[in-house]
C-alpha cells in the first residue's frame, strides 16, 4: 500500500514521536515470536529412514516422527494455538480452526507449520487456491516439507492443474515413496505419468 508523502513541518514533533512509537508497536506480536526449532538435520536422517523403510507400517511410525518435528513451535503460546487448532478441524470447527491457525501465522509467521495446517483447512473447505498459497508459503520456509508438497499436490489436483499436480506429486514421492497419495499416480490412476497406463501391443 502507498502512503501520501507528508511535509515534516506540517507535523508537530509529539505527533512525529507518537508515530514512530506505533511504528516499533506494530510487529510487536510477531517479534515476540522466537525462531521456530531448526530440526532439519533430524528430518532428513527420518527422510533417509522412509526411503528405505520395508512396509507401509514402517513408513507411517517414522512419518509420525516426522510429523513430531513439524508441530514442535516455537513457543508455549504458539504450540497452544497450534494445538488448540488442529482439535477444533478434527472436531470439524473449521471455522475456529482458521481464526487459531490465523492467530498462529500473525505471532509466528516463520513458522511453516502454521501455514500448513490452515492449508489442510482450507483444502477440507475445497478451497483449493487459498491452501495451494499458504502451502507455497510453507514450503518456503520448510523446502522439504514432505506433507505440505503432498498437499500442494493435492490441492493442484483440486483446481484441475494436472500437470503441475503430477510433478508436484512426483517430488513429493521422491522423498517418502509411501505417501499415501502415491495411489494418485499408479498406472491408470489420474496423477500417473504420460504413458503409465497405455497397453502395449
Amino acid at each position: 500500500m502507498l502512503y501520501p508523502a507528508f511535509r515534516a513541518p506540517h507535523f508537530p514533533v509529539k505527533c512525529v514521536l507518537a508515530a514512530a512509537a506505533c511504528l516499533l508497536a506494530a510487529p510487536a506480536g510477531a517479534a515476540d515470536c522466537p525462531a521456530a526449532p531448526d530440526h532439519s538435520t533430524p528430518l532428513d536422517g527420518l527422510l533417509r529412514q522412509v526411503q528405505q523403510a520395508d512396509s507401509e507400517a514402517q513408513a507411517r511410525e517414522i512419518a509420525n516422527l516426522m510429523w513430531e518435528f513439524w508441530a514442535d513451535a516455537p513457543d508455549e503460546r504458539a504450540q497452544e494455538i497450534l494445538n488448540r487448532g488442529m482439535t477444533r478441524r478434527s472436531a470439524f470447527d473449521f471455522l475456529g480452526a482458521l481464526a487459531d491457525f490465523d492467530q498462529l501465522i500473525a505471532y509466528c509467521p516463520d513458522y511453516a507449520e502454521g501455514y500448513n495446517q490452515r492449508a489442510f483447512v482450507h483444502y477440507l473447505r475445497r478451497d483449493f487456491a487459498a491452501a495451494l498459497r499458504d502451502l507455497d508459503r510453507a514450503l518456503e520456509l520448510s523446502p522439504r516439507h514432505v506433507a505440505a508438497m503432498s498437499g500442494r499436490a493435492l490441492s493442484l489436483y483440486g483446481l484441475s492443474r494436472l500437470e503441475e499436480a503430477r510433478d508436484a506429486l512426483a517430488e513429493a514421492l521422491e522423498l517418502n515413496p509411501w505417501l499415501p497419495e502415491r495411489y494418485l499416480a499408479d498406472p491408470g490412476g489420474p496423477l500417473a505419468p504420460p504413458g503409465a497406463g497405455d497397453v502395449e501391443l
